[in-house]
């Protein structure tokens, strides 16, 4: 197996265990989404493939939870999380990856509540209603920020012991 295959077969390892994290008991909204979406596009050589990667796992994972009206404001604010993940390919450190983390859960907490309130019909179809359901969604934001804190330093934390202690699974040149 060539260091380019192993390297790659790491990251997806380690993406697929991220997104395994939404398949386990866990407090709501205290899982891996952002962490998953920022470490595929920092960590895949590949910018196309860093897009494939993590939303294949997104959606390995939703086939085991099921599929709901709310999917594209969640797949939408996951992709452009991993684009903005492509920042941090040359200068990952921890202020960069924390407000990462940080950027991530408030993209996801006010893309996935507008879609909530577009197409689930809980709210009324008013400024007021959108508030609203900004407002209900807030103790789920709190678990939002610390999942995507914790899994971002986990998942990135993982990846720079394993370049130390096993170069051949990150290569250099392929990471």
């Amino acid at each position: 197996m060539t260091t380019r295959t192993t390297t790659y077969m790491t990251i997806v390892l380690m993406v697929l265990a991220a997104a395994f994290s939404r398949l386990i008991p866990h407090p709501w909204n205290f899982t891996a989404i952002g962490a998953m979406a920022l470490f595929g596009g920092a960590y895949v050589p590949s910018k196309r493939l860093s897009l494939i990667v993590p939303l294949a796992a997104l959606f390995l994972s939703d086939l085991v939870l099921g599929f709901h009206s709310t999917m594209l404001f969640v797949y939408v604010p996951f992709i452009a999380m991993t684009v903005y993940a492509w920042t941090l390919r040359d200068n990952k450190n921890m202020v960069r990856l924390a407000t990462a983390a940080l950027f991530t859960s408030s993209v996801f907490f006010l893309v996935s509540n507008f879609g909530v309130w577009a197409t689930q019909g809980m709210y009324a179809m008013t400024w007021q209603g959108l508030i609203n359901c900004y407002v209900a969604a807030i103790p789920f934001f709190d678990n939002q920020i610390m999942g995507d804190l914790f899994f971002t330093g986990a998942l990135f934390g993982v990846a720079e012991v394993l370049k130390k202690t096993v170069p051949q699974v990150f290569a250099a040149h392929t990471v």
